[in-house]
């Protein structure tokens, strides 16, 4: 049966997002079949052959100001003369994503939905957290995993006077690298199913 490569491209301005893509790539590094490949937005753009060749790419991005950061968006805005005016290049690949930010909610949802609709305009196929919502009762704990809530994709906070080797906590890294679990998982299943539905040629 085929094996997998998983991407994670993320950008880390404090090195916070960082720990937090290390993380994912644990996560990936689990599942026998699938192997993970971490760069940063700054490598991604000299790598695009490495990239064509994943089954799968996590994205990754603190969350500032309510959206990705500017190194981010700069890597997003470069696929589109790198990879769209080349033809549609990562579509259905499985698509993903994660970010941080230093307050629990930290509108990073917002960012969680530019990555989705930038994936979306590759084509690419999303997958979601698939954890519910934690630490939301009496009974819950910050040790939860996914206790920020939400679905879409990874959340992770770090308190703004801590440096990354202590934040984000350890119930948002194996978050993390639940996601990163879940998408090669998810990636294994959708190439091997190809081999007994193959898709017709697109029209």
């Amino acid at each position: 049966m085929p094996s997998v490569r998983v991407a994670i491209v993320y950008h880390s301005g404090y090195g916070h997002t960082g720990r937090q893509a290390e993380a994912v790539k644990a996560g990936v590094e689990q599942v026998d079949g699938a192997e993970a490949l971490l760069l940063t937005v700054e490598e991604a753009q000299t790598c695009w052959d490495a990239l064509a060749s994943a089954e799968a790419i996590i994205f990754g991005a603190p969350t500032y100001v309510a959206s990705a950061s500017a190194a981010f968006k700069a890597f997003e805005e470069a696929t589109s003369h790198a990879v769209m005016a080349k033809g549609f290049g990562w579509r259905d690949k499985i698509a993903a994503g994660f970010t941080n930010s230093g307050s629990r909610s930290g509108d990073k949802l917002a960012t969680l939905i530019q990555i989705a609709l930038f994936a979306a305009q590759h084509g690419m196929h999303w997958v979601n957290l698939g954890l519910p919502p934690a630490n939301n009762s009496t009974t819950g704990s910050e040790e939860d995993l996914n206790r920020l809530g939400f679905w879409l994709g990874a959340g992770a906070q770090s308190n703004v006077d801590q440096g990354p080797d202590v934040a984000p906590p350890g119930a948002d890294l194996r978050t993390a690298e639940h996601l990163g679990r879940r998408v090669a998982e998810t990636t294994l299943q959708f190439v091997r199913g190809r081999l007994f539905a193959p898709q017709e040629a697109v029209r």
